[in-house]
């Protein structure tokens, strides 16, 4: 890793990518407090996230503009725009301008759909050499863990202190740095391909190729079963820390930091693991881990709370990484941008839908019979995937890729 650090475009997509990860972290619980402030609503307050969860639907168009265009010219034009964007929530002053805050957060999502996946093709192109991909892709995780401890007490305390409109300059700022540092990258990226079918077709080769890789195939599914039941504790965390320890709500706040310290530890280890491990595995021991984190719930005690729930967040990168890791790795370059859309759809629907059945499920079943589903569901897939041999067996694909900064391979963008 230390090599490819050395390398001038690498470090600037790092910074780049750190300070978009601080905006957009430092924005969000930032404007969901502006809204419950000006509206007195909890329920407003929560369309915020609506809003941008939404445009995830739009994900597979997405990812077929990343697949036709040069990704890091799309990531300059994108990034700037949604930094224009954002400078309009300083047209707010009160309740009846909420209305906007909704509709930058939803031209947020529709930029977030974009810039995932570009960002992900883009890193793969700089990144030829697949355990400098690992490497990175952990160091990535790692930051942004991290930054999710620091990002949204700055965003809050600046709120406090000046306001939404600050909040909206500070982010802002964090795209023109974006911008910037993409727009001095130098990388050679391999031409579009043009359009071979009809466009539903396009769009749908993403999911072929998922479903053709048997590696690809397997992980995403055994995540996305997974998902259908850790959306549970997005609501069971409340139920542990007022029912299960007795504390106030506020010390959720405490337990989330328990998790991010852990999801740190697990971002620094993620590439080793797979080094050692494999991609598949890794993401079986993740889960793995996360089942046996979130077994601690079960004990009405804080240490044990405390321990398991640092447990499931070191386990989270190890899945994250080293199924993002082998679609980077599976995938030809002119699919990259829909084969991220596919799986980032096909993981994130489960985990959205399980969030709204824990919500309900709560308040009729007890919350320790809720986390045992946890346990079990998530054990048995990563129990699954372990045991499945083509998973570590299956070579990648034969694909040819432009080495960056080589400026003999195609035109430099």
């Amino acid at each position: 890793m230390r090599a490819a650090l050395r390398r001038p475009d690498l470090r600037l997509a790092l910074i780049g990518r750190t300070v978009s990860m601080f905006g957009d972290q430092a924005l969000w619980l930032a404007m969901g407090i502006w809204v419950r402030q000006l509206t007195g609503s909890n329920g407003a307050a929560g369309l915020v996230f609506f809003f941008y969860g939404v445009p995830s639907l739009l994900a597979p168009l997405s990812g077929l503009l990343v697949d036709r265009v040069r990704r890091r010219p799309l990531l300059v034009c994108t990034e700037g725009l949604l930094g224009v964007a954002v400078l309009s929530l300083l047209f707010v002053r009160g309740a009846g301008q909420v209305w906007l805050i909704y509709a930058v957060t939803f031209v947020y999502g529709c930029a977030g759909t974009i810039t995932a996946s570009a960002r992900s093709a883009l890193f793969r192109t700089l990144l030829p050499d697949d355990d400098e991909l690992a490497s990175i892709n952990g160091l990535m995780q790692t930051a942004q863990e991290g930054l999710r401890l620091v990002a949204p007490i700055v965003g809050a305390g600046i709120y406090s202190w000046a306001g939404g409109p600050a909040v909206a300059i500070l982010d802002a700022a964090t795209f023109a740095v974006v911008v910037t540092t993409f727009s001095l990258l130098k990388v050679t990226e391999p031409a579009p391909h043009p359009r071979t079918s009809h466009w539903r077709a396009e769009v749908g080769a993403g999911v072929q190729h998922l479903w053709r890789v048997v590696t690809l195939r397997q992980m995403t599914m055994a995540v996305g079963v997974a998902l259908l039941v850790v959306g549970f504790g997005e609501t069971l965390v409340f139920a542990v820390t007022t029912d299960g320890l007795h504390r106030a709500a506020s010390f959720v706040g405490v337990l989330l930091t328990a998790q991010g310290v852990g999801a740190i530890g697990g971002g620094l280890t993620a590439a080793r693991a797979m080094r050692r491990f494999g991609e598949a595995r890794t993401v079986a021991c993740g889960l793995a881990l996360f089942a046996i984190g979130v077994a601690g719930l079960l004990v009405a005690n804080l240490w044990p709370v405390l321990v398991g729930i640092a447990v499931a967040g070191a386990g989270v990168p190890w899945l994250i990484v080293a199924l993002f890791t082998a679609l980077q790795r599976l995938t030809p370059n002119e699919l990259q941008g829909r084969t991220f859309s596919a799986v980032d759809v096909l993981v994130t629907t489960p985990q959205t839908i399980s969030i709204g059945v824990g919500a309900g499920l709560v308040s009729v079943v007890d919350y320790r019979v809720l986390v045992a589903i946890m346990v079990v569901v998530i054990a048995a897939c990563a129990g699954w995937l372990i045991t499945r041999s083509a998973s570590s067996a299956q070579p990648p694909p034969a694909v040819s890729r432009p080495i960056a900064g080589d400026d003999s391979a195609h035109a430099v963008v």
